[in-house]
């Protein structure tokens, strides 16, 4: 499969990837920066659905 027809997710990890590999960001550096990430954007989707939950929050009546 090549990279101009990968999905999004694949496309934002090769990114990463490179990102990571051409500033020789230590491996094991790396995964635990990457577990405060994946935490952080963890938390911000569980915030987003308990947003979605609440209806009426912030509209006018």
């Amino acid at each position: 499969m090549s990279l101009e027809n990968a999905p999004p997710e694949v496309k934002l990890a090769v990114d990463l990837i490179e990102l990571l590999e051409t500033n020789q960001i230590d491996p094991a550096l790396a995964l635990a920066a990457l577990a405060i990430v994946q935490r952080d954007y963890e938390r911000k989707i569980q915030q987003g659905a308990e947003q979605k939950s609440q209806p009426g929050e912030g509209q006018d009546h």
